[in-house]
């Protein structure tokens, strides 16, 4: 499973995001992420806004496998729904 975060310096919910990818990978042999700095690659919103094809307003955005998952939220719901994570590492 290949997940890949568009985030940005300064963003609180992007450094919480690689932190749970963090548990991720450290718990299961069939994770990796790759954190993107938006800025440091000269993405733009809009650059994401064709990826998504639907209208960007916020950092993260991710994707899982391919698909985009959504922001933070999203993401940590989709987690907890696929029960990815031992029980102890999500509180």
């Amino acid at each position: 499973m290949l997940t890949v975060i568009f985030g940005r310096p300064g963003c609180p919910f992007c450094v919480r995001a690689k932190e749970l990818a963090d548990n991720l990978a450290n718990q299961r042999n069939d994770f990796s992420y790759r954190y993107i700095d938006i800025h440091e690659e000269g993405i733009t919103k809009a650059d994401m806004e064709k990826t998504i094809g639907k209208p960007v307003d916020t950092v993260p955005q991710i994707f899982v496998d391919q698909t985009h998952i959504g922001g933070y939220t999203e993401f940590d719901q989709y987690v907890r729904d696929n029960e990815l994570l031992s029980s102890a590492a999500t509180n």
